[in-house]
């Protein structure tokens, strides 16, 4: 069936209407747990690394750039988790209709990007308080999402094929997101790295999309002094690496999806 054919792109439609009117139903704050939730985490976070371990690198707006950073990590763990579930939940769906399936986790992704928006206004919002001054280098967002939505879709794609067969996915990506977490300049940047003399493991970490895409939000947005991985690694067919994976990892997520995806309804 072909994929945007009008009745994919209503039941897309209704598939994240639907999910964000349920994300927080029977809560007595509703959707607001959408904004308090990350902020919360922020709050620990910041007192536990920035205040009481000292992991500052003393640029200007640390905290606007730690708060950057973790929406939108938030976004990329709320989507591939979110993503790698999605077959499953929706078993009874596709045993009754007959549609493009690549629909069930692009409106898991989507469900995300809706909370990324939400996140991002309040983030932007601060960042505009604390006198980060309002310029065109914000419609740096605009690209880095679209990176940002390929690398997540590639993964849940891939995730959620597995899950159906393999539900000891589930918990070996929790941890793999744990580690990702600690591996991405999240409540660290890249200039706190150099710092303390790490110039290799610095190399290293900025070759992954995620860090990239923080740093970046960073280096334009926040303080343009925070150093880029296109700054540091001088070989620049190296340093492109993290910026064209996330195409490639959607490819690949997609074809294996596409591949296993007319087995799914007899596997559930």
């Amino acid at each position: 069936m072909n994929f945007f054919s009008k009745e994919n792109r209503i039941l897309l439609r209704e598939m994240i209407k639907t999910d964000f009117k349920l994300r927080y139903q029977g809560s007595l704050i509703g959707h607001l747990w959408s904004i308090l939730k990350p902020m919360m985490l922020f709050t620990i976070m910041y007192a536990v690394f920035i205040r009481f371990l000292r992991i500052d690198d003393g640029t200007p707006h640390t905290a606007i750039g730690v708060l950057f950073s973790m929406v939108t990590w938030n976004f990329f763990a709320e989507a591939t988790n979110m993503g790698m579930l999605s077959i499953v939940t929706r078993g009874d769906l596709l045993r009754k209709l007959n549609f493009s399936k690549e629909i069930i986790v692009i409106s898991s992704v989507a469900g995300a990007g809706i909370n990324y928006s939400i996140n991002l206004l309040v983030v932007l919002t601060f960042a505009l308080i604390n006198g980060i001054p309002l310029s065109v280098n914000f419609l740096i967002l605009i690209p880095l999402f679209v990176e940002l939505v390929l690398l997540a879709s590639g993964i849940a794609f891939i995730l959620s094929s597995l899950f159906v067969k393999y539900r000891d996915i589930g918990p070996i990506w929790e941890v793999m997101m744990q580690a990702g977490m600690y591996g991405t300049p999240i409540i660290y940047s890249l200039t706190y790295i150099l710092q303390k003399g790490q110039i290799s493991i610095a190399k290293v970490l900025m070759l992954n999309p995620m860090a990239q895409i923080v740093q970046d939000i960073r280096h334009f947005i926040v303080f343009d002094g925070n150093i880029r991985g296109w700054d540091l690694i001088n070989n620049k067919l190296i340093a492109v690496i993290p910026y064209v994976l996330p195409i490639f990892i959607f490819m690949i997520g997609l074809a294996i999806f596409k591949k296993n995806a007319k087995y799914f309804a007899e596997i559930l």
